[in-house]
């Protein structure tokens, strides 16, 4: 492969650093901090649910001023503010102990984190756009850089609360800290490489077709309520089952490096999915998967299972719906269409984590809400079964 044609990947690979800044170190790594701060601050499961619905609520908050922003400014400027701001936010979580200011920098987290996914993911969706296998493979890779996050923080929190205990979440903080900041760069660089989409100035902007996909939008919704509860309170389900440090690296690790194989087993599913089988079938998966260490309590075997197919699962459903605009709607709003499917996932991911706490508070067990999560993701998968393909024409010219 020449430099010329290897540019374009790298580009790719820089990009993803993105996912992996604002969704495996920023967001789903709290799971892992979750049990040590609940126990240190003396946290209910609802108050440390709170701390991820906080940052979903900065989510929702950086997804619709993007969602207002990305075709005024486009979406480089928005990447470049997100993962500078998001080591600064992480930071802040370290330093301070008391339950309302830490929401204060979830939200700021979330805020930066949206930016990124959204303007990433649309920047993404411009290479390749001539080689449809091609655009999804770099769609999916973009999107699987979270599992590098995940890697890097399931391998080292657990053991580092084994042998600190519980009093060191605020270094866990800044290690995350730290490792967004060496991202910094090279995410940098790919985003002022990368083409970005195309702004069109037209005297009526295209609309986008909401009535048209309810059925994804739906079930996208589901989805962002069961998905975050399992990876926010994963950990403190394994707690509760006893489960030691090595056990929650390795499951942890092993959703990580799911994340990362996933684009490669889904690919030929993403480039032949034109409506929302492919999100169907991840929402899905990820149901079983959570439904799994609920049904067969205390297996091992269960629960790697369950963690293997999460993690080939969950980070598929936003490359199908980022997939799904791509060969359904005109260029010049697909910036927008991922901008709205990342307020709907927001507002799902709100509901999650309190809720689930909530259910675990009132039932004395955190078994109970991950149960009610993998039953709303089974609800999703049937929605989003229900989507067809909006424009054929357009559909037949992508492929």
């Amino acid at each position: 492969m020449t430099s010329t044609a290897l540019t374009p990947w790298l580009i790719v690979l820089g990009l993803s650093l993105g996912p992996a800044v604002s969704n495996g170190l920023a967001r789903f790594a709290y799971g892992l901090i979750l049990p040590a701060m609940q126990t240190d601050l003396v946290w209910s499961f609802t108050e440390a649910g709170w701390l991820n619905t906080a940052n979903a609520a900065g989510y929702l908050l950086g997804a619709l001023s993007t969602f207002a922003l990305v075709d005024r400014v486009g979406p480089r400027r928005i990447f470049i503010i997100g993962i500078v701001v998001t080591p600064i936010a992480l930071v802040g979580s370290a330093v301070f102990a008391d339950l309302w200011t830490q929401s204060v920098f979830r939200v700021a987290a979330g805020v930066a984190g949206a930016g990124i996914f959204i303007s990433g993911g649309a920047m993404a969706a411009t290479l390749f756009r001539d080689t449809p296998s091609q655009n999804s493979l770099a769609i999916s890779l973009y999107f699987g850089g979270g599992g590098l996050g995940m890697i890097a923080s399931g391998a080292v929190l657990p053991i580092l609360f084994d042998y600190k205990g519980a009093s060191a979440w605020p270094t866990a903080w800044m290690f995350l800290a730290g490792l967004s900041s060496l991202a910094v760069w090279p995410a940098l660089w790919a985003a002022r490489k990368c083409p970005e989409p195309s702004r069109i100035h037209v005297l009526v902007a295209p609309r986008l077709p909401m009535m048209k996909k309810i059925p994804l939008t739906l079930g996208y919704f589901l989805f962002a309520v069961g998905y975050i509860v399992y990876l926010t309170f994963l950990v403190a389900l394994m707690h509760e089952g006893a489960a030691g440090a090595a056990l929650i690296a390795a499951c942890w690790t092993l959703i990580g490096l799911g994340v990362i194989a996933a684009p490669f087993l889904w690919r030929g599913v993403l480039a032949r999915s034109t409506g929302g089988g492919a999100l169907a079938l991840a929402c899905l998966a990820t149901g079983a998967a959570t439904l799994l260490p609920i049904g067969i309590p205390g297996s091992v075997p269960a629960l790697i299972t369950s963690v293997a197919i999460f993690g080939l699962s969950f980070f598929i459903a936003p490359t199908a719906v980022t997939s799904f605009a791509r060969k359904n709607l005109d260029q010049a709003v697909w910036g927008r269409a991922v901008g709205m499917f990342t307020i709907v996932f927001a507002l799902g991911q709100i509901v999650g984590p309190v809720l689930a706490g909530l259910v675990s508070d009132l039932t004395g067990s955190v078994s109970q809400g991950m149960a009610a999560a993998g039953f709303i993701l089974l609800l999703g998968a049937a929605s989003a079964a229900l989507q067809r393909p909006l424009a054929p024409r357009s559909i037949e010219r992508a492929t």
